[in-house]
């Protein structure tokens, strides 16, 4: 049994869920989400609680519940409260500005980085050196996160580069004489 595929999802005040056939379309204050599950479970919504109820007893669907449960609450969270990412800049001339859709990344390269703002995400840079990546759906503000830091990963020997706030970087001893 799937601990966390037997937790019902509740749907908060202003969140509405509509279920037909497989897919699942949630509706809130932020936007609309929505989530196709396998034919391995099915979606029941009936008093602002929404439930994944396996369809067997096999593998493969009791691996689906819990994972279909997850993905329906992180529906419900999207168009509430959202999520983000928070990206810190560190190093000697490193910065980053939103002009209009896209994102000017400037990384001690030759030239400023430009990362046109996907659809769906918003961008805000309330610092130079402070990056904030917010949305309504969480795969996406993650795959943007982990698109901008890859521009400039952290390096460990001066720790300069693009990291999550909060991160750890490892940093190692440079050269002895």
């Amino acid at each position: 049994m799937s601990r966390i595929g037997k937790k019902p999802v509740e749907l908060p005040s202003g969140v509405t869920a509509h279920v037909s056939g497989q897919t699942i379309e949630v509706k809130g204050p932020k936007g609309v989400r929505s989530f196709t599950a396998t034919d391995d479970v099915s979606l029941v919504v009936e008093d602002n609680v929404v439930k994944v109820v396996p369809r067997s007893n096999s593998k493969r669907a009791r691996q689906q519940w819990g994972m279909s449960r997850t993905q329906v609450q992180n529906c419900v969270t999207g168009v509430t409260e959202g999520f983000k990412k928070q990206l810190e800049i560190q190093g000697v001339g490193y910065r980053a500005q939103v002009q209009g859709k896209v994102l000017k990344l400037s990384l001690g390269y030759s030239h400023d980085v430009d990362f046109p703002i996907p659809e769906g995400v918003q961008i805000v840079c309330a610092k130079p050196t402070e990056i904030e990546v917010s949305g309504i759906d969480q795969q996406l503000v993650g795959q943007v996160a982990a698109n901008i830091r890859e521009w400039r990963r952290p390096e460990p020997y001066k720790g300069k580069g693009i990291r999550y706030k909060g991160e750890y970087i490892f940093r190692k001893e440079g050269k002895k004489k």
